[in-house]
């Protein structure tokens, strides 16, 4: 905190700080800032209402998220919260103790990140157990998609709370910002993703090169541990000035004028459910062009277009750039069907299930059953 950067960061933010408004003792832990995730890394323990606690991180791909739940969770032991709200089913190994401390326990599933290109088939093993540990060590699972909901319904005969992230809504996020970059309003496309395989960032520039596309390309994002895709983005780009690489922008209000005066939207991700970047481009009025995935069309509609390939790229480009009127009226309209997505109601949603879990807490089921 505050959130830079990814879905749980976005999640915890909205949420924490309207429970925390409502009078609810909010405790977020955080990883110890060391630079390189931009911005001021001072920490700082208060934030929006929320108490903030600063545990340190073995800074290796494989040890980062286990090595942080770790401090957090033999913190929260001492502490001994009503409920304990955990992201990623990878820290499932880590929930039996703090049942054993009898803390009612809601993990946060998120996507399939076994199919993620970034794991080796260890990876993937350990995410798949970790799946089947989640499941059975926690009192509660999140589906923030109702396409994850249906695959712990399929997998493991067991039902998640569905609650999806909210929809940030910009009406008039300004100009001056892309202004300094050289850009106008309603004159160039966007990718803002994580550079990893599964976003298909490399996919997106492929298919805009491939077109005759006029207005330029811009992309924000970068990664860890993404060396090697990395470099095969900036080789396609390379060469090329309509493809503009941007790195990570930590600036909001860059971020947002970007989102808000992009042409198109163009959006890679098909592992993961409920997308914020998604969700941000709708709720800018970006016209949105989406890998042709179940999680993507359940948010977009039919106000979306998708694609598969780079040709498919290549053609959305096109005729977006032959018809702008047309384009911006589609990305315009995607703005009303966001009413599903109101960060209120997901905080209401938060709030009863803390409710329901922190009646449980003298519950005698054994604490790794």
């Amino acid at each position: 905190m505050p959130a830079r950067y990814g879905g749980f960061e976005t999640c915890v933010e909205e949420v924490g700080h309207r429970l925390a408004k409502r009078g609810h003792d909010v405790t977020v832990y955080c990883r110890r800032a060391d630079g390189s995730e931009g911005g001021d890394t001072a920490e700082i323990e208060e934030y929006l209402g929320m108490r903030l606690v600063h545990l340190p991180a073995l800074r290796r791909k494989t040890l980062e998220t286990l090595s942080h739940t770790a401090l957090s969770v033999r913190h929260a032991f001492v502490e001994r919260p009503d409920v304990a709200f955990v992201f990623n089913a990878a820290n499932a190994p880590l929930l039996p103790f703090l049942r054993l401390r009898r803390i009612p326990v809601v993990t946060h599933v998120d996507g399939l990140e076994w199919k993620r290109a970034k794991w080796n088939g260890a990876g993937q093993r350990y995410y798949r157990a970790a799946e089947s540990l989640a499941v059975r060590w926690s009192d509660a699972l999140i589906a923030d998609a109702a396409g994850i909901q249906d695959y712990y319904s399929d997998r493991f005969s067991v039902s998640a709370d569905y609650i999806p992230y909210g929809a940030p809504i910009l009406v008039d996020p300004g100009r001056g910002k892309i202004a300094e970059l050289g850009l106008l309003s309603g004159e160039y496309h966007l990718v803002v993703a994580r550079f990893e395989p599964e976003n298909h960032v490399d996919l997106a520039v492929e298919g805009y090169l491939r077109s005759t596309a006029q207005r330029p390309l811009v992309v924000v994002g970068a990664a860890p541990y993404a060396d090697q895709y990395t470099a095969k983005i900036k080789k396609l780009a390379a060469g090329d000035s309509r493809v503009r690489l941007l790195g990570s922008v930590w600036d909001q209000g860059l971020l947002d004028q970007l989102y808000g005066n992009a042409l198109t939207y163009i959006h890679g991700h098909s592992v993961g459910g409920t997308n914020p970047s998604l969700l941000r481009a709708m709720g800018a009025g970006a016209a949105t062009s989406a890998f042709d995935v179940n999680f993507n069309r359940e948010v977009l509609g039919e106000f979306g277009r998708y694609f598969t390939g780079p040709d498919d790229v290549a053609a959305l480009c096109e005729q977006a750039e032959a018809d702008p009127a047309g384009t911006g009226k589609r990305g315009r309209a995607q703005i009303a069907s966001l009413d599903r997505y109101e960060w209120d109601d997901v905080a209401d949603k938060y709030e009863t299930l803390a409710y329901r879990m922190s009646g449980s807490r003298d519950r005698s089921r054994s604490p790794v059953d």
